[in-house]
């Protein structure tokens, strides 16, 4: 009973256990707890769906995949954090404004992605493991009735390893109601070796493999004057001249052109000391430059770029309250040389001529920086008109007011 001729080979093949065949679930679950309690430890159960009960019908315990998932996941977890501890807060600090160099809000999306990392490559490679797979090849593949089990039939495998295998017993104990028991043959036809084909294909692909990383490291480890291939180029590579490149088409052999003797760039002469410098002669000027419309739109202008200039630290009445000015008596920064903003309607300021003023603003005062390079000269202008509009509002009376005016103050 152990042994059957294999009249294709023309040699013996051993058996490799006992296979019965069922129409029933019923069945097959009866038959499974009969083999589960004859003690039997190598065996199993083949169905073309999932049968409720087979698993305590079998005597299945509960995996311990999940808790090697939980393991997995957690291992991750830490993995995540203490990589972001170490590279942020340790080995490299990363100084960016008042931020920490480490913090848990700004490192969970990272832990996050490990975690779930290391969760799912364990779920699939403790799956494969349990189950003691990949199988390339079974005895049952080679078996044709068992074809049926993706379709209506149902099938129950005592392998001949079991210790406690005996071909009659289990034939016995599996024929009550099965429709066909009969001994599963061991396969000898397919090799034990890989086919050659197969490893030839496995060689070639593994060199293939190799040939990015070859590329690649002889593009790190070697020079080259031509630019790297861009499948989207973004302007990178164009074709022009840049400043420090040499270029045949002028004598001296240099792209950037030096500067025509004589001349100045167009807008840049700025001959009109009034507009460009505040003064009339030598003296400081008193009054608006022709340039400047004295307006309310102009006046409007001097207010919008006096709030975004002036007013951090004279504040936006002009008094010299501005938010740096009230952050700086905050921390007593008066005892380590802080000069407060001065009040623009002071009246020493109010004395001062507008070209003063402009002046002042363009080039900078005492620990004032200069504005010139960030604030246009009609600009600047607007904002001394607006100042002379604060200067005056402090002290304004009755004779700077409308009727309507007049009226709504009673």
């Amino acid at each position: 009973m152990t042994e059957k001729k294999d009249k294709s080979t023309g040699g013996k093949r051993p058996v490799f256990g006992i296979l019965a065949e069922y129409s029933d679930p019923a069945v097959l679950i009866e038959a499974a707890k009969k083999v589960r309690d004859a003690g039997f430890q190598k065996w199993d159960t083949y169905t073309p769906f999932p049968v409720h009960g087979i698993d305590p019908a079998m005597g299945i315990k509960p995996t311990i995949l999940p808790w090697i998932v939980l393991g997995a996941g957690l291992t991750g977890l830490t993995v995540g954090v203490v990589l972001q501890w170490w590279t942020n807060a340790v080995d490299y600090p990363w100084i960016v404004s008042g931020k920490p160099f480490w913090s848990i809000p700004a490192n969970v999306p990272i832990a996050f992605e490990l975690t779930i990392l290391f969760s799912a490559l364990t779920t699939l490679g403790g799956m494969l493991a349990l189950n003691k797979l990949p199988h390339p090849s079974h005895p049952l593949d080679l078996k044709e009735r068992f074809e049926r089990v993706t379709d209506d039939k149902f099938f129950l495998l005592v392998e001949a390893s079991d210790p406690k295998y005996d071909a009659e017993e289990v034939a016995a104990l599996l024929g009550e109601h099965a429709d066909l028991v009969e001994p599963l043959l061991d396969d000898d036809q397919t090799p034990a070796e890989l086919p050659r084909g197969l490893i030839y294909g496995l060689v070639i692909l593994t060199s293939l493999a190799i040939v990015p990383f070859a590329v690649a490291a002889h593009a790190r480890e070697s020079k080259n004057r031509t630019t790297r291939i861009h499948i989207i180029p973004d302007m990178d590579a164009q074709t022009k001249y840049k400043s420090q490149r040499p270029n045949p088409f002028f004598e001296d052999g240099r792209s950037v052109r030096p500067y025509v003797d004589g001349t100045v760039a167009r807008g840049h002469l700025r001959e009109d000391d009034h507009f460009y410098r505040g003064k009339e002669g030598d003296a400081w000027a008193r009054t608006f430059p022709n340039q400047v419309e004295v307006s309310e739109a102009t006046m409007q202008r001097g207010r919008e770029q006096f709030d975004v200039f002036c007013a951090p630290c004279h504040g936006y009445q002009g008094r010299g309250n501005g938010m740096v000015t009230r952050r700086a008596d905050s921390i007593g920064a008066g005892t380590d040389g802080w000069v407060p903003p001065t009040d623009v309607t002071d009246p020493v300021l109010e004395k001062q001529p507008v070209g003063q003023l402009y002046n002042s603003i363009a080039n900078g005062v005492r620990n004032m920086p200069a504005y010139g390079s960030q604030i246009e000269p009609e600009d600047r202008w607007a904002i001394v008109m607006y100042m002379r509009a604060l200067q005056r509002s402090r002290n304004a009376t009755t004779k700077d007011l409308t009727e309507s005016e007049i009226a709504s103050l009673k």
